[in-house]
Order: structure tokens, then sequence, then C-alpha cells
């Protein structure tokens, strides 16, 4: 067998077993979805009254706020990834399955391969209560957003793995989680659009490169699908999909991980 069709049936192995695990409990899944909706059933009617305001951005209240939750939910679902791995640190099954034959690049592709079909569900069904709440948006659009964050889940979940390798413990990786996302939150302009925004803010936004991911969500959602902002979150989400999933395998090869 080769290596790539090993790795591959290795990925699916792992991805199998976390996913039964997964399975088991239903009821974190539900609560993983649970702050996304509250921010689209409590905050989203507020911007109702926002969209004729100057920079606020085409289309309606719900064709701006539903793609920026989505790419939330990447952030944080996936985010949060590493608070498990911290967990089979500790009990030692990293190390077992570390002796065993199977890929070590398929030992982090199972696992986020698992994280992003949780958040791909969880996205599909944000999509829907969106739709129950007044959004409107081509399918076209609706698979190019889901596509974003699909590869986004991807990225944030292969640094929280890396992150949660480098840390070990819940103390460390909690507080150092939370410095970083709530920055790239508030900067993305995932609650509001940063053209809103003062002319130093919206500078600074774009530094992050959640920015492009959520400007080309929504262009994708309004149809504009040949616009500059979906080339170029496009890019943003396919360079750092390769960067982060780089530094997850290289760190999972790792003699010390």
């Amino acid at each position: 067998m080769s290596s790539v069709a090993r790795t591959v049936s290795d990925t699916r192995l792992i991805f199998l077993r976390y996913m039964r695990q997964t399975l088991r409990s239903k009821v974190a899944v539900l609560f993983g979805l649970m702050q996304p909706l509250l921010y689209l059933v409590l905050f989203g009617p507020l911007l109702s009254e926002l969209v004729d305001v100057r920079g606020f951005g085409a289309g309606s209240a719900w064709q701006v706020f539903v793609p920026g939750v989505l790419i939330q939910l990447a952030l944080f679902g996936a985010g949060f990834a590493g608070f498990g791995l911290i967990a089979d640190l500790r009990s030692g099954v990293v190390e077992r399955l570390r002796v065993t034959p199977a890929s070590r690049t398929a030992l982090l592709l199972g696992r986020v391969l698992r994280d992003t079909a949780v958040i791909a569900v969880q996205g599909v069904l944000l999509v829907a209560t969106g739709f129950a709440l007044g959004l409107r948006a081509p399918a076209g659009g609706v698979a190019a957003g889901l596509l974003l964050v699909v590869s986004l889940a991807v990225s944030v979940a292969s640094l929280s793995y890396v992150l949660a390798m480098r840390t070990r413990t819940e103390d460390a990786f909690a507080p150092l989680l939370s410095t970083v996302t709530l920055p790239l939150m508030l900067l993305s302009g995932i609650l509001l659009p940063m053209s809103l925004a003062p002319g130093w803010l919206d500078a600074l936004s774009r530094l992050t490169p959640f920015r492009y991911v959520v400007d080309a969500a929504r262009a994708a959602f309004l149809g504009d699908y040949a616009s500059a902002a979906v080339a170029e979150g496009a890019l943003v989400a396919g360079v750092l999909l390769a960067v982060s999933v780089v530094l997850g395998v290289r760190r999972f090869r790792g003699e010390d991980a």
C-alpha cells in the first residue's frame, strides 16, 4: 500500500473513532450550536434598523449577519477543539495511538475532519434558521459560504491542536485561546461590517485574515461570485488552510509531541 493510500485509510479510521465518540455526546454538539443561534435570534433582529445606515453594505440585515455568524461558528467551534486533545494527552490516548502503525498525519487529519463535519452540520442548521427568520440568499452563495466555513474550520482546528500540544493544560490553553479569538472576532467584522468602523479600526481589521473570509461569505450570500471580495477571501482561506495543516502535521510528527 502506498503512503498516500495508507494515510487516507488511517485518516478514515481515526475520523470514525472520534465521530463515534462525538455521536455519543449529542448534547455537546447541540450546546456548541446554541451560542451562534442565540446571536442569530437575539441580536440579528436589531440590525434591521441599520440597513439604511451609510456603510452598512448591500443586501438585507440577514445577508450581512448570517455569514458573519457562520464564520464565528468556525472560529469558536473549531478553536475549542484543542480541549479534547489535552484530555487525550493527559489520559495517554495520544501516546498509545503514536506507538501504533497509524500515520502521524492521519492522527491530525482524522480529528480535524471530525471537528469540521460537526461544524458543517451546525452551519447547515444555522443557515436553515436564518431562512426561517427572513434570510434570502441564492443556493450557490450559501454553498460557497459553507465551503469557506469548512475551510476555515480545518484551519482553526489544526491551529487549536498545535496550541493544545504546546500548552498541554487547560489552565494555559483557555486564556491563550481567548486572547487570540476575541480580537479576531471583533476585528473581522463578524457582528457588524467593518465598513461602519472609523478609519483606523478598519485599517487594523485588514491585518486579520478573517476579515477577508467574512467579506467573501457576505458577497457570496449576495450572489456576487465574481467580486474581488470572494477572490480575496478564497485566496486567504486557501493559504490559511495549507499553512495550518502543515503546522499541525509537523507538530503531530514531532518526537516531543
